[in-house]
């Protein structure tokens, strides 16, 4: 007979009563559950198999169907060699994709790559053992691998993998730049930047790089350094519409500063000096009698606090006098709101200091409770400092946030000095409890009346360029006053301000940011978003890279001192808000457990 008319019989359930299933290799065949012997299509009559059965298995043939069908369910769920390498496999992807994901945790928490097989594997394998009862818990550790080496390249791959995805939309995104150069612990000048930018209708903000300036730090040397990034990594510089950095010579100096070296090559960039630097420089602005009164309050301090026998008796005496707190804190220029902060313990802590320094230091004492007053004023005012420096820090401030709290920082140095004249103290507490006693004289109101007047003229100064902005009335509410807007906007503004959808979105919307960040106004409304958009995008300070400084002395300690910034990817994994694509990564990788 030829293969062409040869019949193909189909299993049939009715033969499991005698032990024969589909072969799993092939469906067509049958297969005997007891030994597991493929018998041909030829051979899949009931009369065959029971044969089999009969002269093979003699002791199952009077066995009834639900012995057979244990038999089968047994065979069924019993893992195959296959089986085996499929799962084998499957276990040590889902392990190549964990150790990526823990390897991340550990960047983001800023430990020691070591820590993977140090204490998270053991933790894990205590957990496995002692909680879920997992009687097989290495053959899950050692899927995992999390050696001190691969942890290293799991990071530096992923942060490789985020530098991609940032440059790629910077290629072709206009964005806000924020700059910055810092001496390491090790002498090394790091160099690091910032960027914002627009993406999918939110403002990102990402550190682009950190480098070594291997010589000097001079402007020209900056410049080298970002031109040279720009052009490894094909980002065009005409995208930066905006740049921020601190007053250093180096950035904002006229001829040979980094500002200038920009703007030959951009020459319409917006430079900003950073507000919260500038803030701080108006705080130190003192009078010399507040300078000196000042002086004594961190005598006092650096008394009790670098003496540490006199730093424990003091901390005695607060506890006797139920104080509520025990120590003073110490003042450093470094730290933005170090001396408000200090000034306000002191304060609290006023009479046990002037009872301590009885025995210690009367003229100091003395001089405390001469100049007390001034002490009060001082704690009230940097305490305000200290909450215009905040308002002023964050990831969402704008030029037109940033003007209208420095706008109304500027109108209440003013208001204080009319009211002092008034002798109304309301709005600085501390000073108000000495008025009420009688302990303020005049002569000293004066010299407080004085003061805010040069810290308003100092700050009408400094602010000069953020005061004097311009923030159009459209801006802020696009469907009123649209007559005022310039010629060359007014008729997007009527399209605009006839949109009944974005007139609705723009009443639900809690921030104006969002609404201008929609889609359809940057494609639509091209003319407007020109003009809103260095005021949504412009960084007005360089507070991203000062917290950038912070996180690379938190990961640069004692026992990391060798971590190399700038090449590993330890600090762009940790500052990153961009997820790495982990599975990608994995594929790349050949699975090895045992590493």
């Amino acid at each position: 007979m030829s293969d062409a008319k040869r019949k193909c019989r189909q299993y049939n359930t009715t033969y499991l009563k005698f032990g024969f299933i589909p072969s799993p290799s092939n469906i067509q065949l049958p297969m005997c559950l007891i030994c597991n012997k493929v018998f041909s299509n030829e051979a899949m009559k009931l009369s065959r198999l029971q044969e089999h059965l009969q002269k093979v298995h003699p002791d199952k043939q009077n066995k009834d169907l639900s012995f057979f069908t244990n038999i089968r369910d047994k065979f069924l769920k019993a893992p195959s060699v296959s089986g085996l390498f499929a799962g084998s496999s499957k276990q040590c992807d889902d392990g190549l994709i964990a150790s990526y994901n823990i390897s991340k945790l550990i960047a983001k928490s800023g430990k020691a790559h070591t820590i993977g097989e140090e204490l998270i594997l053991p933790a894990v394998k205590e957990i496995l053992q002692t909680v879920l009862h997992h009687s097989d818990s290495h053959s899950v550790i050692k899927n995992v691998p999390l050696s001190n080496d691969t942890v290293r390249r799991r990071i530096d791959e992923m942060a490789e993998d985020v530098e991609i995805s940032l440059c790629e939309l910077l290629v072709s995104t206009e964005f806000s730049l924020q700059i910055d150069e810092s001496t390491l612990p090790n002498n090394e000048a790091l160099l690091l930047a910032y960027v914002r930018f627009v993406n999918k209708g939110k403002i990102v903000q990402e550190m682009l790089f950190a480098r070594t300036l291997i010589t000097d730090t001079k402007g020209e040397s900056i410049f080298n350094v970002v031109k040279d990034f720009f052009k490894e990594k094909n980002i065009p510089l005409k995208n930066v519409i905006s740049i921020a950095t601190d007053g250093a010579p180096a950035m904002v100096g006229r001829h040979r500063g980094f500002i200038a070296f920009l703007k030959n090559e951009i020459p319409g960039i917006l430079a900003i000096h950073c507000v919260i630097h500038r803030q701080n420089l108006v705080a130190k602005n003192l009078s010399d009698r507040l300078h000196q009164s000042l002086q004594y309050v961190i005598s006092a301090m650096n008394k009790i606090r670098s003496n540490s026998l006199n730093n424990r008796l003091f901390t005695k005496l607060c506890k006797e006098n139920d104080e509520e707190f025990n120590r003073l804190l110490l003042h450093t220029e470094v730290c933005w709101l170090s001396k408000g902060a200090c000034l306000n313990r002191f304060w609290n802590l006023f009479d046990s200091v002037l009872e301590f320094l009885e025995e210690k230091d009367v003229k100091l004492k003395n001089r405390l409770l001469l100049f007390k007053s001034d002490v009060a004023y001082m704690t009230d005012l940097f305490a305000k400092f200290n909450a215009i420096n905040l308002q002023l820090q964050g990831d969402e401030l704008n030029l037109i946030t940033s003007k209208s709290v420095i706008s109304a920082f500027q109108k209440k140095l003013t208001l204080w000095k009319t009211n002092f004249g008034r002798q109304e103290f309301s709005q600085f507490p501390v000073l108000a409890d000495l008025h009420k006693n009688s302990e303020i004289a005049f002569d000293n109101i004066q010299v407080y009346c004085q003061h805010l007047e040069s810290l308003h003229m100092d700050f009408s100064e400094r602010f000069k360029d953020i005061l004097s902005l311009e923030v159009p009335q459209w801006v802020m509410n696009p469907f009123i006053n649209i007559e005022t807007a310039e010629i060359q906007i007014q008729e997007e503004l009527i399209e605009l301000s006839t949109d009944e959808t974005l007139k609705s979105s723009f009443k639900d919307s809690d921030r104006l940011t969002e609404f201008w960040l929609k889609t359809n106004i940057i494609h639509n409304y091209p003319g407007l978003w020109t003009l809103v958009k260095k005021m949504l995008i412009a960084f007005p300070s360089s507070y991203l890279v000062e917290r950038g400084f912070s996180t690379v002395t938190d990961l640069i300690t004692k026992k990391r001192n060798r971590l190399d910034i700038v090449t590993r990817g330890d600090l762009r994994l940790k500052l990153t808000n961009i997820e790495p694509n982990i599975k990608k990564l994995a594929k790349n990788h050949q699975v090895q457990p045992s590493h």
